[in-house]
């Protein structure tokens, strides 16, 4: 089986859509032997952050020369960029050849593309012999595929309203959802939850025996400037590659699960780790700038809380362009109302894309509430025709991208044909 063949065989397993639940997963994986009980990890959950903030484990990790598999998701353009070891992405081969061993099982257990792939990630890193696999959930964390690890330590990341029909519409209930990835006597560490968040994982934590270390409790916040400190180490100057205050509180975060899981106490170990993220892990599109004349910004802001971080830190520039626009597209679980409502004042042109992917929002959905909030927009057909003229315009002018990963996929997609 080629690599096409076995892509189009696992991409057909979106028409399975979500399936919350652990029976089938655990029973594909008793079938392949379990590889997930032969990785130490870190399990990363977390609304907004968990991509960051797991790549910003991973990166620390491989500074200190260790092997480290990074289990991620969605990807941009190729699948591949979801399992990485040390930054060099899973081979074309590896994934042919697990799809075409395990073709049976997957049929046999009607398998979802997100719980083949989190079984080919725990395979593939046993199979290479990693030090550590850093693993981010996909939705949620109680039922998530990803939830049958036994892990070193557990990170949530961030906790907001989202995915409220399949996780709920409290924020307790969401971090309920979420802690119950943590585990009997794994360290726990949270980020700057809110404080009845904190409270639910709180008591998971009392119930498993879990070591809880809060973040806000090891910070200090110095203007825009974020110090850490703990009994090992001292961080009041520490330069964080990825823009936006919401990365140093994510790069903090994987500073702290660090220190407090492995025996790493070299400032320059930390910091290294923090400052070439990109270069180790290849992340992709936080704020990311890929043209500067006119100015172009990839941003995967896909809630409204993500949406929040990406208007503080354009708010400080938008004064320098001439115009500012947001291409938008959107997932219809996700509170649009309020997405759109938060950038309503911050842009000068709206421009909607609809995502070919069975969870998008469609057209007219976004057009009903932005004629709700008086948004005057366009609806973009040819995202390539729009590139391109964005990119061939006022040089004084300025676009973000936002919305979706997915949307950020397809403009990645694209890009390198515009621009050759």
């Amino acid at each position: 089986m080629d690599i096409q063949e076995s892509l189009n065989k696992l991409f057909a397993l979106h028409t399975f859509g979500i399936k919350l639940g652990l029976d089938n997963i655990k029973s594909f994986l008793d079938k392949i032997g379990n590889p997930q009980k032969r990785l130490k990890t870190i399990h990363v959950a977390g609304s907004n952050g968990k991509g960051s903030t797991s790549s910003f484990i991973a990166s620390i990790l491989m500074e200190n020369n260790y092997k480290v598999g990074l289990y991620t998701s969605p990807h941009f353009v190729k699948f591949n960029e979801r399992i990485s070891i040390n930054g060099k992405l899973i081979s074309n081969e590896y994934i042919a050849n697990f799809v075409d061993k395990y073709q049976k099982y997957i049929d046999e257990f009607g398998l979802t593309f997100f719980e083949v792939t989190t079984a080919m990630a725990f395979e593939y890193f046993v199979d290479a012999n990693v030090d550590y696999a850093v693993i981010e959930t996909g939705l949620g964390g109680r039922l998530d595929a990803t939830n049958v690890l036994n892990p070193l330590a557990c990170v949530i990341t961030s906790i907001s309203l989202e995915h409220t029909n399949v996780l709920g519409d409290k924020i307790e209930g969401i971090a309920f959802e979420k802690s119950e990835i943590i585990k009997n006597h794994c360290k726990t560490f949270i980020g700057m939850l809110p404080e009845e968040a904190i409270k639910v994982v709180e008591k998971k934590c009392n119930q498993v025996n879990s070591e809880l270390f809060c973040l806000e409790e090891y910070i200090i916040e110095k203007n825009n400037h974020i110090e850490l400190y703990t009994e090992e180490l001292e961080f009041d100057d520490w330069k964080v590659p990825l823009i936006g205050k919401h990365q140093k509180y994510n790069a903090a975060l994987a500073s702290l699960c660090i220190v407090k899981s492995f025996d790493i106490d070299d400032p320059s170990v930390i910091t290294d780790g923090i400052k070439n993220v990109v270069k180790n892990t290849k992340l992709q599109g936080r704020y990311e700038i890929i043209s500067q004349k006119p100015k172009i910004i990839l941003d995967s802001a896909h809630n409204s809380e993500g949406i929040k971080s990406l208007i503080t830190e354009f708010s400080m520039e938008r004064s320098n362009y001439k115009k500012s626009s947001i291409l938008f597209g959107v997932m219809k679980d996700k509170n649009i109302e309020e997405m759109l409502t938060l950038i309503k004042n911050s842009f000068d042109d709206f421009y909607f894309y609809h995502i070919d992917y069975e969870r998008a929002a469609e057209y007219t959905e976004l057009k009903n509430i932005a004629d709700n909030l008086n948004i005057k927009f366009e609806v973009i057909a040819s995202l390539k025709e729009f590139l391109s003229k964005q990119l061939n315009g006022d040089k004084a002018n300025c676009l973000v991208v936002a919305g979706s990963m997915y949307l950020l996929g397809d403009v990645k997609s694209i890009l390198p044909e515009i621009l050759s």
